[in-house]
């Protein structure tokens, strides 16, 4: 098995969005363990990463959150998707999909494609 690799950086926020967008309110642990597990578990989310990148995007507007219980009874806080939060989803998104075009070309060009 490969060991899992850390969040590229500049891409947690996204994958926090788009966790949320999919699953609904998760408490931190739950976003980390989520990440991975959607990664296959090539990834490993640093909780001394991810709780920053939460701090952010609640001061943004993007995120909300609210102290409930956990699985196992704990206290825990519980994020969620606000409307500005959806909209950043899609922005990031969307530049996301164009950075990744514009490196995929680079992938692609051959010397004589050159002029």
């Amino acid at each position: 098995m490969k060991p899992k690799k850390d969040v590229q950086p500049g891409t947690l926020a996204l994958m926090v969005l788009k966790t949320l967008d999919v699953l609904g309110p998760l408490h931190g642990y739950g976003i980390a363990r989520r990440i991975e597990q959607i990664s296959g578990d090539r990834l490993f989310v640093n909780q001394g990463t991810l709780y920053p990148v939460l701090l952010r995007l609640e001061q943004e507007g993007a995120v909300e959150s609210d102290w409930g219980p956990s699985e196992n009874n704990r206290r825990a806080r519980f994020y969620r998707l606000t409307r500005s939060g959806h909209k950043l989803l899609e922005t990031e998104k969307r530049d996301w999909e164009q950075t990744a075009a514009i490196i995929a070309r680079f992938f692609e060009v051959k010397a004589e494609d050159l002029p």
